[in-house]
């Protein structure tokens, strides 16, 4: 049986004229590997509008000659280096899970079912897992197929064969997190490291179960910190690393020197030219949010109700319009329907600040609690207007 990835399409805008101004972008949710009788998968990939630069940095008339003696170097032992990364390995696998999903996949009329492979990690020992909402939840469709949510979900445990029938006890798209549950203690948790005292340059180690390759382990470095990575309205702060990531090791470690967990690894860049770009939830910017899943099963929100696209300067003055946030669809029942807020509307403030951008509403709306009351100022059809709404529950 073939394993594939599923496609799917992310678009992102600077701007509201889509045919004109969109760069499509494949972002790699790094999600299962979909097999099955349906050759039908989650695959991401990252695709640039321009092509891609190549900098020469080669010096091809002349030659440079460095004298040893010159160079403050110290010796490095790669014994060291690999009694570190052992040591990493054998505390947090552990505490590692590989995961099967099954899904079912509606093809052109035609109903298939797939399986899916991803990650997860033990946060409790009487059985709690923590993953990624995608690796069980699903929002994957074309117009040639429609992904259902899981059937079921299998869990297997480091060190054990068993295959464990697992609950989904909560999920939550927004950070791209769910926590799991399986009937068995004794297990053996993770220990979580401070994901806001990792530093660029500092050894990490990624452990997954990509493409079905149980529990395997991948070395790198951090690369960059703080990365902001905006996917369907939604933007992840992430940590950046090299290791070698894949489909299947969603919901999987990175690891530090100690064994220590410092994030979820969650998406990574891939297309052409691309080569070693993965990112991970801080592990610290999970805590509360699982801790919320296994006692309510869901994060409340407060919620506007519309998907919006950024209108930049330029390209306001292009279409005539003007520039804030094209007001692309309104939810049924949402406070923003309920205020009389339509599509086609241009939002250019919201609870008294200018805003431009969909980032920047939702960042003020994130400070917000559900019932607040907010007034938003907009135009449509080039007359001002301002209506006030009571935010709702997402």
């Amino acid at each position: 049986m073939e394993d594939n990835g599923f496609v799917k399409k992310f678009e992102y805008s600077k701007s509201s004229n889509r045919k004109q101004v969109y760069t499509t972008i494949l972002i790699s949710f790094i999600s299962a590997i979909i097999g099955g009788s349906c050759a039908l998968g989650i695959y991401f990939g990252f695709n640039r509008a321009s092509g891609d630069k190549v900098v020469d940095t080669s010096t091809s008339n002349s030659k440079v000659n460095y004298d040893i003696s010159d160079l403050n170097l110290s010796q490095v032992s790669l014994s060291n280096y690999s009694d570190t990364a052992i040591y990493a390995a054998q505390k947090a696998l552990p505490s590692m899970v590989s995961i099967t999903v099954e899904y079912d996949v509606n093809y052109m009329g035609m109903k298939k079912s797939a399986a899916g492979a991803g990650s997860g990690v033990v946060i409790s020992d009487d059985g709690y897992i923590l993953t990624n909402n995608h690796v069980i939840s699903s929002s994957d469709s074309s117009s040639f197929y429609q992904v259902s949510d899981a059937k079921s979900v299998k869990v297997k445990i480091y060190g054990d064969e068993t295959e464990y029938t697992a609950e989904i006890i909560g999920t939550d798209s927004q950070t791209d997190l769910a926590v799991l549950k399986i009937d068995k203690t004794g297990l053996t948790a993770a220990e979580f490291g401070n994901s806001s005292s990792v530093q660029i340059g500092e050894f990490v180690l990624a452990i997954g179960n990509p493409y079905n390759l149980d529990y395997s382990v991948t070395a790198g470095i951090i690369s960059a910190l703080d990365r902001k990575m905006t996917v369907e309205n939604t933007t992840y702060k992430v940590i950046q690393a090299d290791c070698a990531i894949n489909s299947g090791n969603s919901g999987g470690a990175l690891v530090n020197s100690k064994g220590q967990v410092i994030g979820i690894t969650t998406l990574k860049l891939s297309g052409t030219g691309i080569e070693g770009v993965s990112f991970a939830i801080p592990i610290n910017d999970t805590i509360s949010i699982y801790q919320t899943l296994i006692e309510k099963g869901k994060v409340s929100r407060p919620f506007v109700g519309i998907s919006g696209l950024d209108i930049d300067e330029a390209t306001a003055i292009r279409n005539g319009l003007t520039k804030g946030i094209y007001v692309d669809s309104v939810v049924s029942g949402s406070a923003a329907e309920e205020a009389g807020i339509e599509p086609g509307d241009i939002i250019v403030a919201f609870d008294g600040k200018n805003i431009s951008t969909m980032d920047e509403l939702n960042e003020i709306k994130n400070t917000k609690n559900i019932g607040d009351k907010i007034e938003i100022r907009f135009y449509r059809k080039n007359k001002e207007k301002t209506v006030t709404i009571t935010l709702g529950e997402n």
